[in-house]
């Protein structure tokens, strides 16, 4: 059955095809989303894993910031290394408060040409903060918000030859890498990217298009849509953080385990927000960390559940919990203290009153397979 959207609920260039599809559609970001299509989020997550699947992340934020050193502008607010950043080459980063806490993440890309131009896109839901945030803090740069851009994320193994069937080229691309091409004489900006921990593209065109892009590449056999739910449990197998839930303005990267974002010059230099508090932690080891836990048995833990020694002391809460299809058993990620950290340390999720035994894993729970070279 699907829903009605709200008044206040926007709609992505794909929504007329979504209820095409039979998808169960569901309040988003502010955006009428698709959470499943008919077949159900568990044949959605393996077809993903197996072959290939379609996914309309059209409601987040596209943006392109342009000006002299906009590179060096833009690292007084992140921690990333976006100068050190070749053209056509992807990176994620985080934009950060004054204390260090997370106020969104981000993949920025730097555009070849002159002068510098960086193509962002950010959370739906946080969308609106960061592009003012940009204009507050870079008001010497121009920032193009891409409003008449749908983006569609092509994910799985067979997502190569799905793609390279309508943008021929495309399949030169490694991870974290983008580039410019057509379809039917409109532009086309293609990144090897996206957040299911598959191989995969994300493709931003013009909203009219979209449709019928979209229509082509669900004519591969190989190809299926995928809704909201198989999403998240794609992206919680890749061990990859949900904004809103893994991190917020509460957690800085180092606690998040995302220190692997921010390169050397930037640890040592600084020049970023939070600067001295990232910098501690870089160096004593953070209070708490984010960790990957494996449950016994069949039942979830979900976010909020606390996080406890097998003695009963509580030492965290869970901020990401579900089935792991792939896996066949629950998996979840938290924060706890760091003394429990350790990969294999026995733990257990509270879940209504009961302690399931869990595990520290190291993530991804499931191996990635992005396109290197």
């Amino acid at each position: 059955m699907t829903a009605t959207p709200t008044e206040t609920s926007e709609l992505t260039p794909l929504h007329a095809l979504h209820l095409r599809l039979g998808a169960r559609m569901a309040p988003f970001a502010g955006y009428d989303m698709p959470i499943q299509y008919p077949t159900g989020v568990l044949t959605e997550h393996l077809h993903t894993r197996e072959k290939c699947g379609l996914f309309d992340v059209s409601h987040m934020g596209q943006a392109v910031l342009e000006g002299p050193n906009a590179a060096a502008r833009l690292e007084t607010l992140v921690p990333a290394d976006i100068v050190g950043l070749a053209p056509g080459r992807t990176r994620y980063t985080q934009f950060l408060a004054d204390d260090g806490g997370i106020l969104d993440d981000l993949m920025v890309t730097r555009l070849p040409g002159e002068p510098e131009s960086l193509y962002i896109v950010c959370n739906a839901s946080m969308k609106a903060q960061d592009f003012a945030l940009m204009r507050e803090k870079l008001p010497d740069l121009r920032l193009d918000v891409l409003e008449d851009r749908a983006l569609i994320a092509v994910q799985g193994p067979r997502a190569a030859d799905v793609v390279e069937g309508l943008i021929p080229g495309a399949q030169n691309l490694v991870f974290m890498q983008g580039g410019d091409f057509e379809w039917r004489d409109s532009p086309l900006f293609v990144t090897r990217s996206g957040y299911t921990g598959e191989d995969g593209f994300e493709i931003s065109l013009p909203a009219s298009q979209a449709e019928a892009f979209a229509e082509r590449l669900l004519a591969h056999p190989d190809c299926k849509p995928i809704g909201l739910g198989a999403r998240d449990s794609l992206r919680l197998e890749a061990g990859l953080c949900l904004y809103g839930h893994d991190i917020d303005t509460s957690t800085d990267p180092i606690e998040a385990a995302l220190q692997w974002s921010i390169g050397k010059r930037r640890r040592e230099n600084g020049g970023f927000p939070g600067v001295a508090r990232i910098q501690h932690a870089l160096k004593d080891g953070a209070a708490r960390v984010r960790i990957g836990l494996v449950l016994e048995g069949k039942q979830p833990a979900r976010e909020g559940a606390e996080i406890a020694t097998p003695g009963g002391e509580i030492v965290g809460k869970i901020t990401s919990g579900g089935p792991a299809p792939s896996l066949g058993k629950p998996v979840a990620m938290g924060y706890v203290a760091r003394e429990f950290s350790a990969a294999g340390t026995e733990l257990a999720a509270i879940v209504r009153g009961k302690a399931l035994p869990a595990r520290v894993t190291k993530t991804p729970f499931v191996p990635n397979r992005y396109f290197k070279g």
